[in-house]
C-alpha cells in the first residue's frame, strides 16, 4: 500500500469511503438494509490490507454508515485508523429556530437538532470515538453557503472551537461548487487544511476538476478526490471504451486506469473508493501497491476513451435527489440509463427501463424540479427526463 504525508500522519493513499456498502439483498433497491456482517468484514479486511483512512457522513446508509464504521474498527488501536465524518448542512435546512436534517422523502423522516453541537455529539456517540481524524462541512457549495456562513448557527466558529479542544484532529470541507465559488469560499476562510472534490479522467472538465485542484492546490491545501471511477461508471465504461483501454494495457482493468490518472497528480493525498466487495478492494489495493504514473501514451489513450463515451449526465448515484421526489423515481438509475442509452441503446438499457417501470420511468416525472437544488452535480434532472422519453420514443420508432 502507497501512504501518503498529511501533517505528519502516513495516510493510506487508498480510502475507503464507507457509503456503497454490501447490502442484504445485493440486486435489490439501493440504499436497502446493510449486510452487516459482510460489510463489517470487508472494512476489517481492507484495514489488515492496509488501507487506514475511511470517509463516512451523517446520510450515508440512512444514517447507519456512521455506526457501522465505528463497530468495525473498534477493534483495532485507535491510533492506527484516520476516520472522516461531515456536518450534514447539505441535507440540513433552519426551521421554526431548529436545524432539520432530511434522511428521506417523508417528513417524518427529518431528524431535529437544536445546534452543530448537538449534530457532532450524536456523529461522536455513533461512531464510538472521542475525537474525529478529519471532519468536513458536506458540500460547501452555492447551495450551503447562506447556512454555513449563518452567524446565527456559527457552524464554523463551532468547528474551530472543536479542533482546538483535540476534538478535531484536522478540518476541511467537501464541496461540489462551482470554481467561483470554490474560489470564494477558498477566499473567505483560512482554517481549513484539505478539500474533498470530485475529480477524475471525465470531470477533469465535465464538472472543471482539474481547474478545481490547481486553485486548491495553489491555496496551499491538500486535496482528498471523491468519485474517482464516477459512481462505478468508469469501472464499467461500455464496450467501446473498455476495448480502447484493453488494447493498451491488456491485463489493466478499466479502473485502475480511473486511479492510476488520480494517482499522478501529487497533491491528491487520498483518493476514495466506495468498495462493496472484497474483490474491490483486493484489486483497488493492487493497484495502490505500485507506483505507475501516467505516460504521455497512456493519458493519450484516456483522450480516446473520453471522445468515445459521447455526452452524457454526470451522475454520481449519490442518492440526494431520491429524498425530494413526490413520485419516489429511483433517479440514479434512470439518469444511469440515460447514459447507456446516449452511448448505444442496448438490451441494457431495456432491462433498467423494465426495472424502472416498476415505480415509474422517466415519462413519470412530474417535473416539479423538487430534486435540482439538491444535486451536487447541477443536473436539470427533469429535462433530462424528458430527453430520456423522446430518446425513448425515437428508439421504437425506429424499430
Amino acid at each position: 500500500m502507497n501512504y501518503t504525508k498529511f501533517k505528519g500522519l502516513d495516510i493510506s493513499r487508498l480510502g475507503f469511503g464507507i457509503m456503497r456498502l454490501p447490502l442484504i439483498e445485493p440486486d435489490g433497491p439501493p440504499g436497502g438494509p446493510i449486510d452487516e456482517e459482510q460489510a463489517i468484514e470487508l472494512i476489517r479486511h481492507a484495514y489488515n490490507k492496509g488501507v487506514n483512512y475511511f470517509d463516512t457522513a451523517f446520510f450515508y446508509h440512512g444514517g447507519e454508515s456512521e455506526r457501522i464504521i465505528g463497530e468495525a474498527l473498534k477493534v483495532f488501536p485507535r491510533d492506527t485508523w484516520y476516520l472522516a465524518d461531515k456536518m450534514p448542512g447539505n441535507f440540513m435546512e433552519a426551521v421554526d429556530g431548529k436545524l432539520k436534517v432530511n434522511m428521506g422523502p417523508n417528513a417524518d423522516d427529518a431528524q431535529i437538532f437544536n445546534s452543530p453541537a448537538e449534530v457532532f455529539e450524536t456523529q461522536l456517540k455513533k461512531c464510538g470515538v472521542e475525537y474525529f481524524d478529519f471532519y468536513l462541512l458536506h458540500n460547501f457549495a452555492e447551495v450551503t453557503i447562506d447556512l454555513y456562513t449563518d452567524e446565527k448557527w456559527g457552524f464554523i466558529d463551532y468547528l474551530i472551537k472543536e479542533k482546538k479542544a483535540g476534538r478535531i484532529k484536522h478540518l476541511g470541507f467537501s464541496t461540489h461548487a462551482g470554481y467561483e465559488c470554490l474560489e470564494k469560499i477558498l477566499n473567505m476562510f483560512d482554517c481549513f487544511e484539505f478539500v474533498q472534490i470530485q475529480h477524475n479522467y471525465i470531470d477533469a472538465t465535465l464538472q472543471d476538476g482539474e481547474k478545481k485542484y490547481n486553485l486548491i492546490t495553489k491555496h496551499g491545501l491538500s486535496v482528498i478526490i471523491m468519485e474517482p471511477v464516477r459512481g462505478g461508471k468508469l469501472a464499467n465504461p461500455g464496450e467501446r471504451a473498455t476495448a480502447i483501454l484493453k488494447a493498451a494495457r491488456p491485463d489493466a482493468s478499466p479502473a485502475s486506469w480511473a486511479f492510476r490518472y488520480l494517482q499522478s497528480l501529487p497533491n491528491a493525498a487520498v483518493i476514495l473508493s466506495g468498495m462493496s466487495t472484497v474483490e474491490q478492494v483486493d484489486e483497488n489495493i493492487e493497484t495502490f501497491s505500485k507506483d505507475d504514473p501516467m505516460t504521455d501514451a497512456d493519458r493519450a489513450v484516456i483522450n480516446q476513451v473520453v471522445e468515445s463515451m459521447g455526452d452524457f449526465i454526470p451522475c454520481t448515484s449519490c442518492r440526494y435527489c431520491v429524498s425530494s421526489c413526490p413520485r419516489s423515481l429511483d433517479i440514479p438509475m434512470l439518469l444511469t440509463a440515460y447514459n447507456e442509452a446516449v452511448i448505444e441503446y442496448s438490451w441494457l438499457v431495456e432491462i433498467m427501463l423494465k426495472k424502472a417501470a416498476e415505480d415509474g420511468g422517466p415519462g413519470a416525472c412530474v417535473n416539479c424540479g423538487a430534486c435540482k437544488p439538491l444535486c451536487p452535480q447541477n443536473i436539470d434532472i427533469p429535462d433530462v427526463m424528458g430527453k430520456f422519453v423522446a430518446l425513448t420514443e425515437a428508439h421504437k420508432s425506429a424499430e
